[in-house]
């Protein structure tokens, strides 16, 4: 039997930097005020880019370190909550602009935990033995689903892609274990784009709410009471403990979240890699830009001799844990 090998990384950022002196500019916040709650200092912000354009540069650079075709490709999934738009999906607009022509291409729609919930499909399609090569991409443009006069939330958020490629070159598995969580009951605690039916024959006289909206106390809370328990969950299916692992790749959220998780599962708060400071939240797009700048750093070999813990959290409510060697 073969199984998928992570053979390449990738991330891309648009060239836009806004710091939080620059928003300090536009509203009542401050750096100070941001960075002592949530380790953010920058994002990035596109200009022009939509988020097929952030994830197809990612895509091309997976091509050209993996030196393949994009006709070898089987399949592409986009990972995002700010797609270009509701119909073609991402994923096949990144398809077009790639010229993957025999590939298959969709989007998923879980939030933060985008791309954990994505590589854990791509890693069953390959497993499957019916493709070899495939695509993996967590990509957001939150700026335009964000409301610029709520600084509770605007000052939190960042555009950005990151991805991986995936190939049926290996002899052993990848995914020593996951646990996938979803509890729509708290759902509304992090929404976007919720629209109203309206049509001739529709009742409807509720308006839409387009912009991003948290609660935030009630995510927080979330995240240090469920997450630590889906990355124990998820060490033990594997008969791993934390100090087996090498390296944990967290949804870039908030650093205070991370020192939290770090004292809950009892391990070196150093293996808890972090960069929200530079891009913000990105959403499914943070696990894959953080595992990427790991691997340009060479902290991540990809030599198969590496035990992660990758876990996302958010919207949706959705959570969950790959333990991965790679």
């Amino acid at each position: 039997m073969t199984f998928a090998k992570l053979t390449a990384t990738a991330h891309y950022a648009p060239e836009q930097v806004v710091t939080n002196d620059d928003l300090s500019q536009i509203m009542e916040t401050s750096d100070e005020w941001i960075a002592s709650r949530t380790g953010i200092r920058q994002r990035h912000i596109v200009q022009d880019e939509n988020t097929s354009d952030l994830a197809a540069n990612v895509g091309q650079q997976l091509l050209a370190k993996a030196s393949l075709a994009a006709e070898d490709l089987d399949f592409i999934i986009v990972a995002t909550v700010s797609p270009d738009g509701n119909m073609p999906s991402t994923a096949s607009l990144v398809q077009a602009k790639l010229g993957a022509s025999k590939a298959f291409a969709f989007d998923l729609t879980a939030a933060c935990s985008g791309f954990v919930y994505a590589l854990s499909v791509a890693d069953k399609l390959i497993t499957s033995g019916a493709y070899r090569n495939g695509i993996v991409i967590g990509a957001e443009v939150l700026s335009k689903i964000v409301d610029w006069s709520d600084r509770s939330t605007s000052v939190l958020f960042g555009d950005g892609a990151g991805g991986v490629l995936l190939q049926a070159v290996s002899e052993t598995p990848m995914i020593l274990a996951e646990s996938l969580k979803s509890d729509g009951n708290r759902g509304m605690s992090l929404t976007s784009n919720l629209t109203q039916p309206k049509s001739p024959f529709s009742k409807s006289d509720t308006t839409d709410d387009l912009f991003l909206k948290m609660d935030g106390r009630a995510i927080f809370d979330f995240a240090v009471r469920d997450v630590p328990k889906n990355i124990l969950e998820s060490l033990e299916k594997a008969d791993l403990s934390p100090d087996d692992i090498d390296y944990l790749f967290l949804h870039q959220a908030n650093s205070r979240i991370l020192d939290k998780l770090a004292r809950k599962i009892k391990t070196d708060r150093s293996k808890f890699l972090q960069n929200m400071q530079e891009y913000g939240n990105t959403s499914a797009a943070s696990i894959p830009i953080l595992l990427s700048e790991a691997v340009d750093a060479d902290t991540i070999k990809l030599d198969g001799s590496q035990k992660l813990v990758l876990t996302g959290f958010g919207g949706g409510l959705t959570w969950g844990t790959l333990v991965v060697k790679i």
